[in-house]
């Protein structure tokens, strides 16, 4: 009988290759994943948007309103004897007065001062839709002009023609007259700068973008928290309140220091 060659059985595919649908799921997954990344980065974004025209957050809003803002500024917001109308005054207005802790007023000063917080950030939230319900205003600042990455030197520029007479060149703060004053603006978030800027909170002049473009108000951040990351080259800051503290640190150390030295001497020839 004549011998047959038995035949090797074949195999689909060459042993190590790749299957054909690999790079498709390679491909897939990585869609996926960046899919994943880009929802979870504007998520916040969206929230805030979508928050604010929300009706349920809205209610909300008119509830805590209705328990802790109408005793003086009234129960539609009109306004009263004791408190402004909050219609048309915006969302950025109300989230920095809500977010500093500013309002409710804990008494009667000559202005609000910043305190503790005392609603919870979904609070604000409720509380900022509602009253941006009732009338356009300012609304909250883009996210993009609050990186604190534009040119700090135009911010300082911006900052000293306008700002610098009542918040003093480094953000110190400064007296005013009737027992009111500039805060300092260390420790402040760029929101809240940025929502002081365009609504005038207080004393504050009001400055829009006629005033000051956005870009600028985001140069003045930026150079704002410049002054704040960056300790004083010149050593001891003496609270940077300028040429009043220091020539008050003169007087009492240098001139001090002068006398003792003078009394001392007297005493040895003595």
């Amino acid at each position: 009988m004549p011998e047959t060659k038995t035949s090797k059985p074949r195999t689909g595919r060459k042993a190590g290759r790749r299957h054909p649908l690999a790079s498709v799921a390679l491909i897939a997954i990585g869609l996926m994943f960046t899919g994943g990344a880009y929802a979870m980065f504007s998520t916040s974004t969206a929230r805030a948007e979508s928050d604010l025209s929300s009706q349920q957050t809205i209610d909300e809003g008119e509830k805590l309103f209705a328990a802790n803002c109408a005793t003086c500024h009234g129960l539609s917001a009109q306004g009263s004897g004791t408190g402004p109308s909050l219609i048309g005054v915006g969302a950025a207005s109300v989230d920095f007065q809500v977010g500093t802790g500013r309002m409710p007023m804990q008494m009667n000063g000559p202005q609000a001062q910043k305190k503790p917080v005392q609603f919870t950030e979904e609070q604000t939230r409720a509380l900022v839709a509602y009253v941006a319900s009732l009338a356009p205003g300012p609304g909250l600042p883009d996210a993009s002009l609050l990186d604190a990455q534009g040119d700090a030197a135009a911010g300082g520029e911006l900052f000293r023609v306008n700002c610098a007479m009542c918040h003093n060149v480094a953000g110190a703060g400064g007296a005013l007259t009737e027992g009111k004053f500039a805060p300092a603006l260390t420790g402040v978030t760029e929101a809240h700068i940025f929502e002081a800027m365009v609504t005038g909170p207080q004393n504050m002049p009001v400055f829009n973008d006629a005033n000051i473009t956005p870009e600028g108000k985001r140069d003045i951040i930026t150079y704002l928290k410049y002054l704040e990351n960056n300790p004083s080259p010149g050593g001891f800051a003496l609270g940077s309140l300028g040429p009043v503290s220091e020539g008050l640190f003169l007087w009492i150390f240098g001139l001090g220091a002068v006398v003792a030295t003078t009394v001392w001497i007297t005493a040895k020839s003595n």
